[in-house]
């Protein structure tokens, strides 16, 4: 028996090996040398792999990184909230309102036809449409709802929400859907036959039992959101930055050692996120 063990555990570590050489090669040891690199000393003209705090104690002595910060948790909260909301109301129409599974299916690929194109192409067709000579200014004042275009409708916070809502929408659907389908439907028939109403059995059945797939859809849009930066700079016109677009600018401008201890701050930063998520639910029920 102890030998049957002893083969079985062998036999896991062997099957795991593959993976673990691929995410040490491409994702530890890059993190690594990122870790390494913001350490680093740079000049105008040069690179001096020498240990040294100065990047470290320039960004948190900037109150630049305190705003670009805050302002990237402000997009992340606000994405966050839609995302949820459009995404929960979608999942649930799909899980409890279309009975047939063709439709189901149908309706499901219906959500994911946008990602069969680029992402920077969905987010750019945003821009003739809200431009001030665009569809909806034009479409508001042939209506009479308004007398001059609206301006903050492109290269503004709304513009970048509205495309980070648009693209990631999705990521928050699919697991809430997912764990919905996963619901015993036992349960919401006990409910109402004990006299719940649906706001009642919603509120007490359905989102105590979806909390793990909100929390997954929480991880990817956060995470995305906080790590987009093309998003920032197209939408808001350069008005604005996240951290993403502050690590972009330091790399354009070669300063590899700063955009490193920027991106060593933004995934702990991400990480303490994620923690503090995961402690309000096990996720590795849906996993």
């Amino acid at each position: 028996m102890e030998k049957l063990l002893r083969n079985n555990t062998f036999s896991g570590w062997l099957m795991a090996t593959p993976l673990t050489i691929v995410l040490i090669i491409f994702l530890v040891l890059p993190i690594i040398m990122i870790v390494v690199v913001s350490f680093w000393q740079a000049t105008e003209f040069s690179i001096i792999p020498a240990f040294d705090l100065e990047n470290y104690e320039f960004l948190f002595g900037s109150p630049v990184t305190y705003k670009v910060f805050l302002n990237t948790f402000k997009y992340a909260a606000i994405t966050w909230f839609f995302t949820l909301t459009i995404g929960f109301t979608v999942a649930y129409f799909l899980a409890f309102h279309v009975r047939s599974l063709t439709w189901q299916i149908a309706l499901f690929l219906l959500c994911t036809i946008p990602f069969w194109t680029s992402n920077i192409i969905r987010m750019i067709s945003w821009i003739p449409f809200l431009g001030r000579n665009g569809i909806a200014n034009s479409a508001l004042i042939s209506w009479g709802v308004i007398d001059e275009p609206l301006e903050w409708l492109l290269f503004s916070d709304f513009a970048v929400i509205l495309a980070f809502v648009h693209l990631y929408t999705l990521f928050m659907v699919v697991p809430i859907f997912n764990t919905m389908m996963r619901i015993d439907r036992s349960l919401i028939e006990a409910a109402r036959d004990a006299g719940a109403t649906g706001v009642q059995i919603l509120w007490n059945v359905i989102i105590p039992l979806t909390k793990p797939g909100i929390m997954i859809g929480t991880i990817f849009v956060v995470t995305l959101v906080m790590g987009d930066f093309i998003t920032v700079r197209f939408m808001s016109g350069s008005q604005s930055a996240n951290v993403g677009r502050l690590i972009s600018n330091d790399i354009a401008l070669l300063a590899y050692p700063s955009a490193a201890a920027t991106a060593v701050v933004l995934l702990l930063t991400v990480l303490i996120v994620i923690g503090v998520l995961l402690r309000f639910v096990d996720i590795r029920k849906e996993l």
